[in-house]
C-alpha cells in the first residue's frame, strides 16, 4: 500500500513528466503523437519510480516508448531540475507501456460484436463444480 508521502512525490513527479515528455513533442515537431503519463508509483524507500505511459496512436507507442527509455537519463536530468525545490533526490524511472485502454477497448468491441457474452450465452464456458 503506497504511503501518502510516496502517492505525493509520484504526483510531482507525473506533472512535471507530462511536461518534459509534450515539450518534447513539441519541440522536435512531431505531429499526430500523444504522450500521457497514466500513473506514477514510486517504491517505499523513494528510489525507483515506475511510469506507466499511454501512447497514441499504438503502432508508434512501442518505438516510442524505446526512444524514452534510451533518453531515460536526459529525463531525468530534466526532471531533476523541475524538482529541485520539492525533492532531494529524484528516483530512476522506469518506462512502461500503460495497455489499460486497450482492454477496454477490447471489452467495448467485444460488447458491441456478436462475441457479446451477455447476449449470447453460449459463449461462456460451462464449468463444473465438484
Amino acid at each position: 500500500m503506497e504511503t501518502n508521502r510516496q502517492k505525493k512525490i509520484g504526483g510531482v513527479i507525473q506533472k512535471d513528466l507530462v511536461d518534459i515528455l509534450q515539450g518534447e513533442v513539441r519541440r522536435n515537431g512531431v505531429s499526430n503523437l500523444v504522450i500521457s503519463v497514466s500513473k506514477v508509483a514510486v517504491t517505499s524507500d523513494l528510489s525507483v519510480a515506475t511510469v506507466h505511459l499511454s501512447i497514441f496512436p499504438q503502432e508508434k507507442a512501442q518505438a516510442t516508448l524505446e526512444g524514452i527509455k534510451s533518453n531515460s537519463k536526459m529525463i531525468k536530468h530534466d526532471l531533476a531540475q523541475r524538482v529541485s525545490k520539492q525533492l532531494r533526490r529524484v528516483p530512476n524511472l522506469v518506462f512502461f507501456i500503460d495497455d489499460s485502454l486497450d482492454y477496454i477497448e477490447k471489452i467495448d468491441n467485444a460488447l458491441k460484436n456478436q462475441e457479446n457474452p451477455i447476449e449470447n450465452r453460449d459463449l461462456l464456458e460451462k464449468r463444473r463444480f465438484k
